[in-house]
């Protein structure tokens, strides 16, 4: 075994301190300042000696002892029965830290983890348009660069919030964003109709929508608007966010790739950045689920055409009031431009983005 750089003995002076002691009448005392350790080491060596013979005057290893498997098979088996760690340890006579950290290791720290996993409840609509998608997700305003930016903490309180809204179909994963001021009921509804009406560009009839539970899900002008437009509004089930997951995974995606995928001078400068994004996403970006082809390639597929191409236009409305409602719209391509002369903090810039021109359905 490999000796301490900075130890003070080593077998052969462990040796050299017990027979000063037991053969040549040593003290203890002058026998350790002899060897240059305290009184309680050369004690300790002196114990092994007599306990263990030359054995005793070796090294030994460091390592933290092994709890036994069958003592581990133990534990997993009371922790099965929703025994407490400090039950378990008072049974098998252990330490609580040590139950605990066992507990830890196999993953059944949580009393939730006893519980059989639920198994994964994946679906897919086989037409477009039979359900779509809505969600929300808040993002911070900023007037500056950031910490992410430039190294430094900017202070941008007093922003606010914007609200992404989100709609995405199940059956091709086809999405359509806005950035708009909040999540009030008629916000969302007003949001409902410009994406069916985005949607039946692309000849796709809406038939089902779902949301979560949330307040402008659940408000009266809501429910009008699902009945107005003939659609059938479905709900997920309290906390259980996995239900809407195709618009939770897109949200996901969107964050990753475009809110937080590039650094940004300020939150307006992010905005007028979603349109092109989400052409991308759209258009040519690969999805998984989808065979390794962009939604569009699935629509088509879908409705029966093998040729891909768009020609799409978005309006970009930041601060102002569009057709619909205050939005920064990201594919709407029926969002009209208001004046020069609506109240606004910022100006009203129009952008066209085309992809290749190509006919399509989706055009």
């Amino acid at each position: 075994m490999k000796i301490h750089a900075n130890a003070r003995t080593c077998p052969n002076s462990r040796r050299l301190l017990v027979r000063r002691i037991e053969e040549e009448d040593w003290s203890l005392m002058v026998a350790a300042e002899a060897a240059g350790i305290s009184e309680r080491t050369a004690r300790k060596w002196l114990g092994r000696w007599r306990a263990e013979g030359e054995t005793g005057l070796r090294d030994r290893s460091s390592a933290p002892r092994r709890t036994p498997e069958a003592v581990v098979e133990a534990i997993v088996a009371l922790r099965r029965l929703r025994m407490t760690a400090a039950e378990i340890a008072e049974v098998l006579g252990l330490a609580l830290s040590t139950v605990s950290l066992w507990c830890k290791r196999i993953g059944l720290g949580k009393r939730s983890r006893l519980d059989p996993p639920a198994p994964p409840n994946r679906y897919e609509r086989s037409r477009p348009g039979e359900l779509i998608h809505i969600d929300v997700k808040k993002l911070g305003r900023f007037g500056v660069a950031g910490k992410r930016a430039i190294g430094r903490r900017n202070e941008s309180r007093g922003y606010g919030w914007e609200c992404c809204h989100v709609c995405v179909d199940d059956a091709t994963r086809l999405a359509y964003v806005e950035v708009l001021p909040d999540e009030r009921g008629e916000t969302s509804a007003a949001f409902l109709r410009r994406a069916v009406a985005w949607f039946a560009e692309r000849g796709v009839e809406v038939e089902r929508v779902m949301t979560d539970n949330g307040s402008p899900y659940v408000s009266t002008i809501h429910a009008a608007t699902c009945r107005d437009l003939g659609i059938r509004h479905l709900r997920t089930r309290p906390y259980r966010p996995q239900t809407n997951g195709k618009a939770e995974r897109f949200i996901q995606t969107m964050l990753r790739e475009w809110a937080y995928g590039r650094l940004y001078g300020s939150s307006a400068e992010r905005r007028l950045q979603l349109p092109g994004w989400l052409d991308r996403y759209n258009y040519r970006r690969k999805h998984g689920s989808l065979g390794h082809r962009p939604p569009a390639a699935r629509l088509n597929e879908l409705q029966g055409n093998n040729v891909l191409g768009n020609t799409s236009s978005y309006s970009i409305c930041s601060g102002g009031d569009c057709a619909g409602g205050p939005a920064v719209g990201a594919g709407a391509s029926g969002c009209s431009t208001p004046s020069a002369s609506a109240s606004s903090p910022e100006s009203n810039i129009s952008s066209t983005m085309s992809a290749p021109p190509t006919s399509s359905p989706l055009t």
